[in-house]
């Protein structure tokens, strides 16, 4: 759990300094936001002897396809958003490696693979033989991944109130996803994927890749 809340505070601290506080452009956020995410993550597969290797290596097929069912819905919702114009040429080629890429696999997995391997990956094979252990060890790792999807866009001051509710929604869904197929390359792909589509559907308007000003 001091993980997770770790995590928590980390997301909270990257969106408020960096975006809120600071009042960084998109592009230097995202530098600042994804290095604190590879940091920290580091230590905590470090210090709890997780190999990326095994993790992203297990079931990375179901994981992918997974991932492009989850993103069905969250690009549904991107484009139902207003429009605004994208960039063009190498503006976009660069918008989709940054903004789409990088920022998508941070955030994918502040949010989703970091809670889950931290409050359901960390438990023994005998603890999630039982069903109903199983369960609840899994809506504890959801309820840890709401927790740090909530303190993160809590930091950015476009999130807060009502509009908490959305990024939650489409959090749990993707979070979800990840626990149906233990592959972290779930949430990745569904988040990058999201990330993607509204850099096509307009960086202005679109809420998810904030921040906005």
């Amino acid at each position: 759990m001091a993980w997770t809340l770790a995590a928590a505070l980390i997301g909270l601290a990257s969106s408020g300094v960096f975006a809120t506080f600071l009042g960084w452009d998109r592009s230097l956020f995202v530098a600042a936001h994804a290095a604190l995410v590879a940091l920290f993550t580091a230590a905590c597969f470090f210090w709890n002897h997780i190999s990326v290797r095994v993790q992203f290596g297990r079931r990375w097929r179901s994981g992918a396809a997974v991932g492009l069912l989850v993103a069905i819905p969250l690009v549904r919702n991107v484009l139902s958003q207003p429009a605004s114009p994208r960039p063009e040429g190498g503006a976009l080629v660069w918008a989709l490696g940054w903004l789409g890429l990088v920022y998508g696999v941070a955030d994918a997995i502040l949010l989703s693979v970091l809670p889950v391997l931290m409050l359901y990956g960390t438990r023994s094979a005998e603890t999630l033989h039982h069903p109903g252990r199983r369960l609840g060890w899994g809506l504890a790792a959801l309820a840890g991944s709401l927790l740090v999807a909530a303190a993160y866009h809590l930091g950015f001051a476009e999130f807060r109130g009502p509009h908490l509710v959305a990024p939650l929604i489409g959090n749990a869904i993707i979070t979800t996803g990840y626990l149906l197929t233990g592959s972290p390359v779930t949430p990745v792909v569904s988040h990058v994927l999201m990330h993607g589509a509204a850099v096509f559907h307009g960086l202005a308007t679109t809420t998810q890749i904030p921040p906005h000003y």
